[in-house]
Protein backbone atom coordinates (compact mmCIF):
# COMPACT_ATOMS: atom_id res chain seq x y z
CA UNK A 1 0.00 0.00 0.00
CA UNK A 2 1.60 3.38 -1.50
CA UNK A 3 1.83 6.30 1.67
CA UNK A 4 -0.45 8.65 1.49
CA UNK A 5 0.49 12.22 -0.30
CA UNK A 6 0.34 15.39 0.37
CA UNK A 7 -1.36 17.77 -1.78
CA UNK A 8 0.50 20.51 -3.72
CA UNK A 9 -0.61 23.31 -1.43
CA UNK A 10 0.08 21.59 2.08
CA UNK A 11 3.49 20.55 1.01
CA UNK A 12 3.95 24.23 0.02
CA UNK A 13 2.97 25.15 3.33
CA UNK A 14 5.43 23.40 5.22
CA UNK A 15 7.89 25.83 6.72
CA UNK A 16 11.81 25.41 5.46
CA UNK A 17 12.47 25.50 9.03
CA UNK A 18 10.56 24.93 11.98
CA UNK A 19 11.94 25.90 15.61
CA UNK A 20 9.68 24.74 18.65
CA UNK A 21 10.62 25.34 22.10
CA UNK A 22 14.12 26.17 21.96
CA UNK A 23 16.45 26.91 25.09
CA UNK A 24 20.07 26.88 25.22
CA UNK A 25 21.42 27.47 28.63
CA UNK A 26 25.27 28.47 29.85
CA UNK A 27 27.01 28.30 33.26
CA UNK A 28 26.65 26.28 36.05
CA UNK A 29 23.50 24.65 36.66
CA UNK A 30 22.64 26.42 33.57
CA UNK A 31 21.69 29.67 35.14
CA UNK A 32 22.31 31.91 31.88
CA UNK A 33 19.49 31.28 29.89
CA UNK A 34 20.52 32.88 25.94
CA UNK A 35 17.12 31.56 24.93
CA UNK A 36 14.01 31.17 26.27
CA UNK A 37 11.34 28.61 24.53
CA UNK A 38 11.59 29.76 21.09
CA UNK A 39 8.97 29.15 18.54
CA UNK A 40 9.90 29.87 14.61
CA UNK A 41 9.10 29.41 10.94
CA UNK A 42 10.60 29.88 7.90
CA UNK A 43 9.22 29.77 4.75
CA UNK A 44 11.00 29.10 1.93
CA UNK A 45 11.71 32.53 0.01
CA UNK A 46 11.03 34.58 3.40
CA UNK A 47 13.35 37.64 3.92
CA UNK A 48 13.98 37.34 8.02
CA UNK A 49 15.36 40.13 10.26
CA UNK A 50 16.17 38.84 14.01
CA UNK A 51 16.66 41.74 16.04
CA UNK A 52 17.09 42.77 19.64
CA UNK A 53 20.17 44.68 21.83
CA UNK A 54 23.10 43.04 22.39
CA UNK A 55 22.85 39.72 24.60
CA UNK A 56 19.10 39.12 23.59
CA UNK A 57 20.02 35.51 21.98
CA UNK A 58 20.19 36.86 18.60
CA UNK A 59 23.33 35.24 17.48
CA UNK A 60 22.60 32.17 20.02
CA UNK A 61 19.90 31.49 17.82
CA UNK A 62 21.25 31.68 13.93
CA UNK A 63 24.58 29.15 15.31
CA UNK A 64 21.87 26.90 16.78
CA UNK A 65 19.92 26.87 13.39
CA UNK A 66 22.93 26.18 11.70
CA UNK A 67 24.10 23.33 13.89
CA UNK A 68 27.03 24.65 14.69
CA UNK A 69 25.79 24.65 18.49
CA UNK A 70 23.04 22.57 20.09
CA UNK A 71 19.90 23.28 22.20
CA UNK A 72 19.64 22.44 25.68
CA UNK A 73 16.00 21.62 24.91
CA UNK A 74 13.59 22.07 22.23
CA UNK A 75 13.72 20.90 18.41
CA UNK A 76 14.59 22.49 14.95
CA UNK A 77 13.95 20.48 11.65
CA UNK A 78 14.60 21.93 8.25
CA UNK A 79 12.87 20.47 5.53
CA UNK A 80 11.23 18.53 7.89
CA UNK A 81 14.10 16.75 9.26
CA UNK A 82 15.25 16.99 12.58
CA UNK A 83 18.82 18.35 13.04
CA UNK A 84 19.22 19.35 16.67
CA UNK A 85 20.32 15.41 18.17
CA UNK A 86 22.19 14.55 14.04
CA UNK A 87 26.17 13.81 14.05
CA UNK A 88 28.29 15.85 12.09
CA UNK A 89 28.76 13.43 9.12
CA UNK A 90 24.57 13.08 8.52
CA UNK A 91 24.37 16.99 8.60
CA UNK A 92 25.64 16.87 4.21
CA UNK A 93 22.38 18.16 3.53
CA UNK A 94 22.39 21.26 5.95
CA UNK A 95 25.47 22.21 5.41
CA UNK A 96 25.04 22.44 1.76
CA UNK A 97 21.69 24.09 1.65
CA UNK A 98 22.47 27.02 4.32
CA UNK A 99 25.51 28.93 4.58
CA UNK A 100 26.44 31.94 6.57
CA UNK A 101 28.28 35.30 6.44
CA UNK A 102 29.76 36.37 9.63
CA UNK A 103 30.32 39.93 11.02
CA UNK A 104 33.77 40.32 10.67
CA UNK A 105 35.46 38.89 7.38
CA UNK A 106 39.16 39.80 9.08
CA UNK A 107 38.48 37.06 11.34
CA UNK A 108 36.06 34.70 9.15
CA UNK A 109 38.41 33.93 6.11
CA UNK A 110 41.85 32.10 6.44
CA UNK A 111 44.37 34.36 6.03
CA UNK A 112 47.36 31.76 5.17
CA UNK A 113 44.91 30.90 2.21
CA UNK A 114 43.98 32.59 -1.42
CA UNK A 115 41.00 33.82 -2.27
CA UNK A 116 40.16 30.74 -4.39
CA UNK A 117 40.88 28.48 -2.49
CA UNK A 118 38.84 30.05 0.88
CA UNK A 119 35.51 30.34 -1.92
CA UNK A 120 35.86 26.48 -3.34
CA UNK A 121 36.61 24.77 0.15
CA UNK A 122 32.70 24.43 0.53
CA UNK A 123 32.88 22.34 -2.74
CA UNK A 124 36.04 20.34 -1.38
CA UNK A 125 34.02 18.88 1.83
CA UNK A 126 32.99 15.29 1.40
CA UNK A 127 29.87 16.16 3.59
CA UNK A 128 28.52 18.35 0.78
CA UNK A 129 26.07 16.77 -1.60
CA UNK A 130 27.45 17.04 -5.34
CA UNK A 131 31.04 17.99 -4.25
CA UNK A 132 32.82 18.91 -7.54
CA UNK A 133 36.15 18.18 -8.82
CA UNK A 134 38.93 20.59 -9.75
CA UNK A 135 37.29 22.05 -13.39
CA UNK A 136 34.10 22.46 -12.30
CA UNK A 137 35.05 23.83 -9.24
CA UNK A 138 36.83 26.59 -11.45
CA UNK A 139 33.97 27.85 -13.53
CA UNK A 140 31.67 27.94 -10.21
CA UNK A 141 34.90 30.18 -8.13
CA UNK A 142 34.90 32.49 -11.54
CA UNK A 143 30.74 32.72 -11.48
CA UNK A 144 30.68 33.95 -8.08
CA UNK A 145 33.39 36.52 -7.98
CA UNK A 146 31.88 38.08 -11.08
CA UNK A 147 28.64 37.83 -8.67
CA UNK A 148 30.02 39.77 -6.21
CA UNK A 149 31.48 41.87 -8.47
CA UNK A 150 35.26 41.00 -7.70
CA UNK A 151 37.61 40.76 -10.80
CA UNK A 152 39.23 36.67 -11.79
CA UNK A 153 42.40 37.63 -10.87
CA UNK A 154 41.21 37.76 -7.04
CA UNK A 155 41.49 34.24 -7.02
CA UNK A 156 45.09 34.05 -6.38
CA UNK A 157 45.42 37.08 -4.08
CA UNK A 158 45.24 36.91 -0.46
CA UNK A 159 42.41 38.13 2.02
CA UNK A 160 44.94 41.08 3.28
CA UNK A 161 45.14 42.36 -0.07
CA UNK A 162 41.95 43.42 0.04
CA UNK A 163 39.55 46.45 1.87
CA UNK A 164 36.89 45.43 4.05
CA UNK A 165 34.16 45.98 2.23
CA UNK A 166 35.92 43.09 -0.55
CA UNK A 167 36.71 40.93 2.12
CA UNK A 168 32.87 40.70 2.99
CA UNK A 169 32.64 40.30 -1.14
CA UNK A 170 34.84 37.43 -0.62
CA UNK A 171 32.80 35.48 2.59
CA UNK A 172 29.46 36.41 0.29
CA UNK A 173 30.98 34.69 -2.89
CA UNK A 174 31.85 31.51 -0.59
CA UNK A 175 28.38 31.48 0.64
CA UNK A 176 27.38 31.07 -2.45
CA UNK A 177 29.49 28.50 -4.31
CA UNK A 178 27.72 25.16 -2.83
CA UNK A 179 24.42 27.07 -4.12
CA UNK A 180 22.20 27.01 -0.94
CA UNK A 181 19.13 27.75 -0.16
CA UNK A 182 18.95 29.79 3.08
CA UNK A 183 22.40 32.05 3.49
CA UNK A 184 22.47 33.63 7.16
CA UNK A 185 23.80 37.01 7.94
CA UNK A 186 24.87 37.66 11.57
CA UNK A 187 25.80 41.35 11.56
CA UNK A 188 27.20 41.08 8.14
CA UNK A 189 27.86 45.04 7.55
CA UNK A 190 28.28 46.31 11.00
CA UNK A 191 32.28 45.66 11.09
CA UNK A 192 32.51 47.94 7.65
CA UNK A 193 33.26 51.40 7.32
CA UNK A 194 29.80 53.51 6.81
CA UNK A 195 30.77 54.33 3.14
CA UNK A 196 30.58 50.58 2.12
CA UNK A 197 27.94 49.50 3.75
CA UNK A 198 25.56 50.75 1.66
CA UNK A 199 27.14 48.58 -1.39
CA UNK A 200 27.41 45.11 0.21
CA UNK A 201 23.58 45.19 1.35
CA UNK A 202 22.30 46.50 -1.97
CA UNK A 203 25.20 43.51 -3.41
CA UNK A 204 23.56 41.17 -0.85
CA UNK A 205 19.62 42.22 -1.54
CA UNK A 206 20.35 41.57 -4.95
CA UNK A 207 21.87 38.01 -4.61
CA UNK A 208 19.09 37.07 -2.61
CA UNK A 209 16.66 37.83 -5.74
CA UNK A 210 18.80 36.76 -8.23
CA UNK A 211 19.14 33.29 -6.69
CA UNK A 212 15.67 32.49 -4.89
CA UNK A 213 17.33 32.20 -1.22
CA UNK A 214 15.76 32.54 1.88
CA UNK A 215 17.87 35.37 3.92
CA UNK A 216 18.04 35.26 7.41
CA UNK A 217 19.59 38.38 8.77
CA UNK A 218 20.52 39.66 12.44
CA UNK A 219 21.17 42.58 12.99
CA UNK A 220 20.89 45.40 15.98
CA UNK A 221 20.17 48.11 13.22
CA UNK A 222 16.55 48.35 12.57
CA UNK A 223 17.00 50.83 9.99
CA UNK A 224 19.03 48.05 8.07
CA UNK A 225 16.43 45.22 8.60
CA UNK A 226 13.89 47.69 7.40
CA UNK A 227 15.51 48.46 4.07
CA UNK A 228 16.39 44.48 3.52
CA UNK A 229 13.50 41.92 5.56
CA UNK A 230 9.72 41.10 4.82
CA UNK A 231 9.38 39.81 8.04
CA UNK A 232 10.58 40.74 11.82
CA UNK A 233 11.53 38.69 14.99
CA UNK A 234 12.13 40.88 18.00
CA UNK A 235 14.26 38.92 20.69
CA UNK A 236 14.17 40.25 24.17
CA UNK A 237 16.56 38.45 26.88
CA UNK A 238 16.56 35.24 25.02
CA UNK A 239 12.24 35.19 24.37
CA UNK A 240 10.80 36.39 20.83
CA UNK A 241 9.08 39.34 22.27
CA UNK A 242 7.00 40.50 18.95
CA UNK A 243 6.88 39.15 15.43
CA UNK A 244 5.12 39.83 12.17
CA UNK A 245 5.44 41.45 8.55
CA UNK A 246 8.20 43.88 8.79
CA UNK A 247 5.38 47.10 7.81
CA UNK A 248 3.19 45.66 10.68
CA UNK A 249 6.08 45.68 13.23
CA UNK A 250 7.63 49.24 12.13
CA UNK A 251 4.83 50.75 11.61
CA UNK A 252 2.13 49.44 14.31
CA UNK A 253 4.69 47.81 17.05
CA UNK A 254 2.69 45.72 19.90
CA UNK A 255 5.09 45.89 22.38
CA UNK A 256 6.33 48.17 24.43
CA UNK A 257 10.17 46.95 23.98
CA UNK A 258 9.43 47.09 19.97
CA UNK A 259 7.84 50.92 19.88
CA UNK A 260 11.18 51.63 21.85
CA UNK A 261 13.23 50.19 19.40
CA UNK A 262 11.47 52.03 16.85
CA UNK A 263 11.56 55.17 17.94
CA UNK A 264 15.02 54.74 18.06
CA UNK A 265 15.75 54.24 14.31
CA UNK A 266 17.57 56.77 13.02
CA UNK A 267 16.08 58.68 10.00
CA UNK A 268 18.14 58.31 7.72
CA UNK A 269 18.69 56.62 4.23
CA UNK A 270 20.03 53.06 3.97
Amino acid sequence: MSAPTLPPDAAASTPLYRVRGLTRTFGRAGRVKALDGVDLDVSAGQRLGIVGESGSGKSTLIRLMAALDRPTTGSISFEGQEITRLPEPRLGFLRASVQLVFQDPRSSLDPRMTVGSIVTEPLRSRHLRGALGPVQAGVRLREVLDAVDLPPDAAGRYPHEFSGGQRQRIAIARALAPGPRVLIADEPVSALDVSVRAQVLNLLAGLVAANDLTLIFVSHDLAVVRHLCDTVVVLRAGRIDEQGPAEQVFGEPRSEYTRALVSAIPRIRV
